[in-house]
């Protein structure tokens, strides 16, 4: 008899997207959410790269952020139009009011809450982050968190990161939101 792949004890009856700031954790979270849901963990940013064959700083510098945004809203509704799993977005994907109605309307959105020191303390040593290429950084991603955050609050579930969990305490927490939205469900036997 050949081995089996254990049967998830939860079932996803709908896509969870991710949301919020870079260095939120919506990749390290996607990935262990996925896991233990048994489903394929998606990523917005990957499958953008992927499709241009190019990374997301060329594509910023040789067409445009509004490029980019314009190819990030298709990349999203395709995924979307997919199987249940676990998306994680670009943290500017939130911020297009087609993509946050396209989003709500086909998946659960939950947004990854973390505080400015957080997120810089994730970011500040990344060089893959073309918004951050400014003379001050971090007060860049003061900007953009405040100017964000008041979009990001629209998303239906929220879980605001604390700075001392792990990656595993962090999903805990996603699922018993999840769980509580309705979103997840135990499996059928």
């Amino acid at each position: 008899m050949g081995e089996t792949t254990p049967k998830p004890e939860l079932t996803l009856h709908r896509t969870v997207v991710l949301v919020g700031m870079m260095g939120a954790g919506k990749t390290a979270i996607g990935r262990a959410l996925a896991t233990r849901l048994g489903v394929e963990m998606r990523d917005s940013d990957a499958e953008i790269v992927d499709s241009a064959r190019m990374t997301i700083e060329e594509i910023f510098s040789r067409y445009g952020e509004a490029f980019f945004r314009e190819k990030e809203g298709q990349v999203i509704a395709r995924l979307l139009e997919g199987p249940p799993c676990v998306l994680s977005t670009g943290g500017g994907a939130w911020l297009s009011e087609d993509n946050r109605a396209m989003m709500n309307a086909k998946a659960s959105v939950l947004w990854l809450q973390a505080d400015l020191d957080l997120l810089w303390a994730r970011v500040r040593h990344k060089t893959t982050r073309p918004l951050l290429r400014t003379a001050d950084p971090k007060a860049t991603l003061a900007k953009l968190l405040e100017g964000r955050a008041p979009l990001y609050a629209l998303a239906p579930l929220c879980v605001h990161v604390d700075p001392t969990w792990s990656i595993e305490a962090t999903t805990d927490r996603v699922l018993e939101h999840l769980i509580a939205a309705g979103v997840i469900m135990p499996a059928q036997g």
